[in-house]
């Protein structure tokens, strides 16, 4: 087994909701929204295709610019990771829920405020004010990570 290992989640969608902000008891904002991907493939030469829901959550600064920033409906990227958290219902049964915990978000549609008129202008990078991780450039990602047949990498 390799010592490296990648948790990383790369969407392009748009929220099926509003973002629902919150706040922990120290004080620290936690966002939560729905993102549905869609995804098109030809079998048996009829197009088909499909949506995929996501949960999404983001923490502090970022989670309180989502909350602002973003309605249902808004067209996103979102970057992070995933994480599964696990618990016991009422009945004593263990729940599980896999979300995207991201660190970055660029809104690709107009916000919130283009509904009030205000114009805002489109492709906004808004990242996690307190995150030290530099920009990634997505086709530099992409160009330079090789998969082999399994889609494990190289």
């Amino acid at each position: 087994m390799s010592a490296r290992s990648v948790n990383k989640v790369i969407l392009i969608g748009n929220l099926t909701r509003d973002p629902e902000l919150r706040y922990t008891p120290q004080g620290t904002a936690v966002a939560s929204f729905g993102l549905a991907t869609n995804r098109e493939w030809v079998s048996e030469g009829q197009k088909k295709e499909a949506a995929d829901f996501h949960n999404v959550v983001a923490w502090n600064k970022l989670a309180e610019l989502c909350s602002q920033l973003l309605a249902k409906g808004s067209k996103v990227y979102v970057e992070g990771r995933l994480q599964t958290r696990d618990w016991q219902n009422n009945n004593g049964e263990k729940r599980y829920k896999t979300e995207v915990v991201i660190d970055q978000m660029i809104l690709l549609s107009s916000g919130r405020s283009g509904a009030d008129g205000d114009s805002q202008s489109e492709d906004q990078d808004v990242s996690d004010m307190s995150s030290s991780e530099e920009e990634i450039d997505l086709d530099e990602l992409l160009s330079s990570t090789s998969l082999d047949e399994e889609g494990t990498e190289e």
